[in-house]
């Protein structure tokens, strides 16, 4: 178990550090600059807040400077928001996406598994088919559609919720609707297969003959076996609910930091960039971590150090 943990350690040391290269240089790489605006800007004022900045040192210095801040867990200042840190604006942003994808990974599950498993149940009939249908629905339908459609329906016409900002608990159910419909597809379809798998199984017919109840042969000895490959899924997929929220949070205005990120491209804001997609990579490398050892407490055959 140690030498797994250390070995995705380095692996993960590994990744950050390309997405760190690779974005410091990508994003600078791009025409324009923090400091640029529609107004022209007098030239000695922008060689002053570039010098004050360090931007006007060559470029492979500004790296290798960057580079040790972060060792000390400085993340800099940012370029728009004046006398603010990046860490303060990640701070303020993170738990409210963190949130988001909480609460969708709570409606992802609970719709995804509940009809993965009863359609497998329900295998070759017409409400098997109609089920899967309409995952593939949710599969193919992308959250910045679904999201004005459920917007527009359920928030404009009916007037059940808001539409946008954070006021009250029933806000987050719109975003977390979205997000939760798309992944909660993916969920039905990797539950309705494994169980298939699972349902073939000799101790389930031995279960069945020994005269249990169809619902305990189901949901007590078929599903928890049939869980390994959801468990692998959800950590890409909680990952994916908090970087991908940034398309949600724009559409109902929730100042998350998916937001920031988008402002911050917009204006060039170095700095905010770097910070977001190093929380982003972190929380992605993670997830997958804990996916593993999650696969592992379900099935103990599974050997992590190997």
């Amino acid at each position: 178990m140690m030498g797994f943990l250390v070995s995705r350690g380095l692996q993960a040391l590994l990744v950050l550090f390309c997405v760190i290269t690779i974005t410091f240089f990508a994003i600078r790489a791009i025409p324009g600059g923090p400091f640029a605006s529609e107004r022209e800007t007098s030239p000695y004022i922008k060689e002053q807040l570039e010098a004050a900045y360090g931007l006007d040192r060559p470029l492979r210095h500004q790296y290798f400077t960057y580079l040790g801040n972060l060792l000390r867990f400085d993340f800099g200042p940012t370029f728009k928001y004046e006398g603010r840190t990046v860490a303060e604006v990640i701070g303020g942003a993170f738990p409210i996406s963190l949130q988001l994808g909480l609460f969708s990974l709570a409606v992802a599950m609970a719709i995804g598994v509940p009809i993965g498993a009863f359609a497998a149940s329900r295998h070759g009939h017409a409400t098997d088919h109609a089920l899967m249908s309409a995952a593939m629905v949710g599969i193919c339908l992308p959250t910045f559609v679904l999201g004005p459609v459920l917007a527009l329906t359920v928030g404009l016409w009916l007037n059940w919720f808001n539409t946008s900002g954070l006021y009250d608990l029933t806000d987050w159910v719109l975003p977390s609707l979205t997000l939760g419909i798309f992944y909660a597809a993916y969920i039905a379809r990797l539950t309705r297969g494994s169980m298939l798998e699972v349902l073939n199984q000799d101790y389930i017919r031995t279960a069945r003959a020994k005269g249990l109840p169809t619902r305990q042969v189901l949901w007590k000895h078929g599903l928890r076996a049939a869980m390994p490959p959801v468990v692998s899924f959800l950590g890409p997929a909680f990952a994916g609910m908090i970087t991908g929220s940034l398309v949600i949070e724009r559409v109902f205005n929730i100042p998350g930091l998916g937001q920031h990120f988008i402002s911050a491209a917009y204006n060039r804001d170095y700095t905010l960039v770097m910070g977001t997609v190093i929380v982003y990579a972190t929380l992605i490398v993670l997830m997958n971590l804990l996916a593993d050892l999650m696969l592992a407490w379900l099935n103990p055959k599974v050997r992590l150090w190997t």
